[in-house]
């Protein structure tokens, strides 16, 4: 982490909108098989205000109609088929298709991540149910994947992707979310052209975000970047760099891990805190670590003080502001 020598950027500028794909049924689009909805409450309430949503129904835009047969998949022959149970129907060509082309579509967009429904034959991300053929002897397992999602996640291998059941889980929630806004900031310094420098940059920002989520990963990032020479290729180095940064931030940090960082902050700060506000934040970061106290009691002390004390070598750092803190993520882990 290095100084800053401009003093003139605005620290709190509002948050930019986020672009994010999502099965539609979840803003409440009345698109599933029986003609209703799923709809997200924290997704479109909370989180809304800071997107733009990317709707999309691959049964809907297949032209299956609303409402429509049940499809499943189901294992057949050692492979897994998309069949529509009620007519025999065997739709795993068509939407294999249909799916590459509309997620090429998506890859135009510049999305910053994709929430898709759970279960789902299409759109499910893990343990979606296969069956066994119908009228056929066998039990069902969750162990599926659906044929949109594969080809999502092909295609778009960096993309920070979720269901949105996984996101009831406050962690998770904040993960994602925190991916989201890393990932905007990455597509951000991808237009304007990476560069050694730009990259170092990339990296000094986010520097405790990694430590949080792996401290031997943030070390080798580092010195990625710290041992590239002029000869090498910068659009090489831009891609390893991006497969060890989707590979850390896509593990949520642990209750350990932001101790650890808070911790380091503290050693920032420490010399310039009188003996009593030395005392409180060490007692805060104490009943964090022992489950007492959210992440946000250490974090919105540690913001105050890096800001009345004009720590500057910590005032870029994503850590201490990773996502907009109107979404009260913090507050829950």
């Amino acid at each position: 982490m290095h100084p800053e020598n401009s003093k003139s950027e605005p620290r709190h500028a509002a948050p930019p909108k986020v672009r994010i794909g999502i099965s539609a049924c979840l803003l409440g689009q009345e698109v599933r098989y029986n003609g209703g909805h799923k709809r997200d409450d924290f997704l479109v309430d909370t989180f809304g205000p800071f997107v733009e949503w990317v709707p999309v129904c691959p049964e809907v835009e297949l032209g299956m109609g609303t409402p429509r047969p049940a499809i499943r998949l189901e294992r057949i022959g050692g492979g897994v088929r998309l069949r529509m149970p009620s007519t025999g129907a065997d739709l795993t060509d068509v939407m294999r298709n249909f799916s590459r082309g509309r997620v090429e579509a998506l890859a135009t967009l510049s999305l910053d991540g994709y929430v898709l429904k759970k279960d789902s034959p299409s759109c499910g991300l893990e343990r979606v149910k296969v069956y066994p053929p119908a009228g056929g002897a066998g039990a069902s397992a969750k162990d599926g994947r659906g044929i949109f999602a594969q080809a999502l996640l092909a295609r778009l291998p960096h993309l920070p992707v979720e269901e949105e059941g996984r996101l009831n889980d406050p962690r998770l929630r904040e993960s994602f979310v925190t991916r989201v806004f890393a990932h905007h900031r990455w597509q951000e310094g991808g237009r304007a052209g990476w560069t050694r420098a730009a990259l170092m940059r990339y990296h000094e920002r986010h520097e405790l975000l990694l430590m949080a989520r792996n401290p031997s990963a943030l070390r080798r990032l580092g010195r990625l970047l710290g041992d590239a020479g002029r000869s090498d290729s910068v659009q090489e180095l831009t891609d390893s760099y991006l497969a060890g940064l989707t590979a850390t931030l896509s593990r949520p940090a642990s209750r350990r891990g932001h101790t650890n960082v808070l911790h380091h902050l503290l050693g920032f700060i420490s010399d310039r805190l009188d003996r009593g506000d030395r005392a409180e934040l060490v007692a805060t970061i104490e009943r964090y670590r022992l489950g007492l106290a959210p992440l946000v009691a250490p974090m919105t002390l540690i913001r105050h003080h890096v800001r009345r004390q004009e720590v500057e070598c910590l005032r870029d750092q994503v850590y201490l502001e990773p996502h907009p803190h109107e979404l009260v993520l913090l507050n829950h882990v």
